[in-house]
């Protein structure tokens, strides 16, 4: 055991302010963290990115917490549940700088999490994290989709302490530019797939008002129309109040959306949506983020429609940058053929685990 101490992190409201350095150096654990899963540093993010979401006090209110040895912080660990969802679970995770590894610290923080969760009576604890590529025996997504190595140090750590795996989930990566003829092509393709029927509508930043209500209704149905294995997610509400606020905190960040939607003429309500998020450094990669088709709407090659058409407009308005980095279930077959049919290719893989802890 090393001589280390925990502590509660402030959420500073600018990054300027006197507990502006403690939450910056937690994001350099976690970049650190996920170089060292994927093998690269284009999955990291900066601070300035981060810290609209975690002033979210209201929605996803989140606890973050850090170990802290001869005055460097060298761990995280968070803790967020969702208010307007029902059911106990929190979302947990713990992440180590690789230097400072097998000292004791990632178990002190694992503990403080489920103390915590004990104490505010939520039972389901669920976690994701990057498992790093390496030979050997695998350990199967009860899913029938996916693995990961059964060797790896976080798969042994989580199982030791009673988490179970519940799914795997692909990391894939798209470079860029892709060529102008075959987005044009999946375009016109998808198009015509779909019908007329269906309008396709695009805008940055903020949402148009007449599409709020709908907008608000897809980030809902993220939360139960996606596959979520065995972990017992619950329903994450969003209203128009909720995604109002929600853009309102995006703002004062640095980064810009590029956002894609299907509109399905007979009832004006919008049938699916996709949305990237966009740094200011045109070297970094892009992230993409919701992807989603109402389950009513699905077969019409709505989702094609919306990644190539976002893809097109993101190379003609913010030329230059390197990649998309993409999420999704592997059991999703559906979504992860529209993506390789586009060109990402996986560049990594998470497992998404949970454990049951005994009612207080």
């Amino acid at each position: 055991m090393t001589d280390f101490t925990l502590e509660r992190v402030v959420i500073p409201a600018h990054l300027d302010d006197l507990d502006g350095a403690d939450f910056i150096a937690t994001v350099e654990v976690r970049n650190a963290a996920e170089a060292d899963g994927y093998g690269t540093d284009e999955l990291s993010v900066t601070a300035a990115e981060l810290l609209p979401v975690w002033l979210d006090r209201k929605y996803e209110p989140k606890q973050l917490f850090a170990a802290q040895l001869n005055g460097r912080i060298v761990a995280r660990a968070i803790f967020e549940t969702r208010p307007s969802a029902e059911g106990h679970t929190p979302w947990v995770d713990v992440q180590v700088h690789p230097q400072f590894r097998r000292r004791g610290i990632g178990t002190a923080l694992a503990d403080q999490l489920e103390t915590l969760a004990t104490e505010d009576h939520r039972t389901n604890l669920v976690v994701s994290t990057v498992s790093k590529a390496v030979a050997g025996e695998r350990l199967l997504s009860p899913t029938g989709f996916g693995s990961v190595p059964a060797a790896n140090v976080e798969v042994r750590f989580l199982l030791g302490r009673g988490f179970r795996l519940e799914q795997v989930i692909r990391t894939s990566r798209l470079a860029l530019p892709v060529a102008a003829d075959i987005v044009d092509g999946l375009v016109k393709q998808s198009k015509q797939r779909a019908g007329t029927d269906y309008r396709l509508h695009q805008w940055s930043g903020r949402t148009p008002d007449r599409w709020l209500d709908d907008m608000a209704l897809l980030f809902t149905r993220m939360s139960t129309d996606t596959p979520n294995a065995g972990l017992d997610e619950p329903e994450d509400v969003w209203t128009r109040q909720r995604l109002t606020e929600y853009e309102d905190r995006a703002e004062t960040g640095p980064k810009t959306s590029v956002v894609s939607v299907v509109e399905h003429l007979p009832t004006a309500r919008l049938a699916g949506m996709t949305k990237l998020g966009v740094p200011a450094e045109r070297n970094r990669p892009v992230s993409q983020n919701d992807t989603i088709v109402l389950k009513e709407h699905r077969g019409h090659r709505l989702g094609m429609l919306l990644k190539a058409a976002n893809i097109r407009t993101l190379q003609y308005t913010a030329p230059g940058h390197p990649s998309i980095i993409t999420f999704n279930a592997e059991e999703n077959r559906h979504m992860l053929e529209v993506n390789e049919a586009v060109g990402f290719s996986a560049v990594g893989y998470v497992g998404a685990w949970k454990k049951i802890l005994a009612p207080s």
